[in-house]
């Protein structure tokens, strides 16, 4: 058993090295794309703040009792950051993202963007759900024009667009297929270009690998560096995978149980592009492995008194 995993992860690694070799030479980001946290010398790195989040709080009702989800978050998210959030399962970790995108509105705090308070959706936001929320009734290429189409974007400059869109995650060939006709995998890409699209200066993506196979996520895990490489998009990443996390980001926000603070951050301090089997992300993970472990269990103990 123990020699078959071994095979097994060999073949792994070596599938996603091939990956990473493949898109590197062949797909259209690899014209330019930097390694983020290396300056060039004598070249000045200056950090913006894009989005804050100031004492967040927010309660649900459950069965006739008020539940505080969310206890007070405070988090500042950098220009061009790539933020992951973790936290044990019903923390508020996708409730936060909704407050972020304005689906949701606290209890008390405020978000800011660019230093303007947000409370209302708005296209400077877009989210990238587990599911995808993709219309099976349109084509590709036009699931990926919805919002450009709603935007009132001339036909001919949308086409543009999405076509830039789908080539950069490699979807070209399906612009024509309708969206049911895809694997689950795929759909996701077309859930990330339709974002993407849309221009938006804050990607928020609420655990848009969870329903994916592995082989099929470490690819879109590497894409999605890639991507992030070539847009410098801001983005703030919800997932309960630890792995992915540290893949991922440049930070790991680690969330308490309810209710939720935020318990540490976690600098992610490592060349791009990262592989799941990379051993020396391994003391990241654990530092995260930590930091969770006794509120796992405190949630545990919430749903088991």
């Amino acid at each position: 058993m123990r020699q078959t995993k071994l095979v097994q992860a060999k073949i792994r690694t070596l599938f996603n090295r091939n990956i990473i070799t493949l898109l590197y030479e062949n797909c259209s980001l690899c014209g330019s794309l930097t390694v983020r946290g290396i300056a060039k010398i004598g070249e000045e790195i200056i950090t913006m703040t894009k989005l804050q989040a100031k004492n967040i709080v927010k309660h649900f009702d459950h069965n006739g009792t008020s539940v505080i989800a969310l206890g007070g978050i405070n988090l500042d998210v950098q220009e061009g950051d790539f933020v992951c959030i973790v936290g044990p399962s019903g923390c508020g970790k996708s409730t936060f993202l909704n407050i972020v995108a304005g689906l949701e509105k606290p209890d008390s705090g405020e978000i800011l963007l660019n230093g303007n308070p947000i409370s209302t959706p708005g296209p400077d936001r877009t989210m990238v759900f587990q599911e995808g929320a993709l219309f099976p009734w349109l084509k590709v290429i036009d699931n990926v024009e919805f919002g450009l189409k709603m935007a009132g974007i001339p036909k001919d400059e949308r086409r543009q667009i999405s076509q830039r869109y789908l080539d950069m995650m490699q979807l070209t060939k399906f612009a024509d297929s309708y969206t049911y006709q895809l694997s689950t995998g795929m759909k996701q890409r077309v859930a990330i270009a339709r974002a993407l699209a849309m221009d938006p200066e804050i990607l928020l993506m609420d655990e848009p690998f969870a329903a994916l196979d592995s082989q099929t996520r470490d690819l879109l895990l590497v894409e999605l560096q890639l991507i992030w490489e070539k847009t410098k998009k801001t983005i703030i990443f919800v997932t309960h995978n630890i792995s992915e996390s540290v893949i991922l980001g440049n930070r790991v926000v680690v969330f308490k149980n309810r209710p939720s603070k935020i318990k540490k951050e976690i600098t992610i301090d490592y060349r791009r592009p990262r592989l799941m089997e990379d051993e020396n992300l391994q003391k990241y993970y654990h530092q995260i492995v930590e930091e969770l472990k006794n509120e796992v269990i405190a949630q545990i103990k919430d749903e088991n008194p």
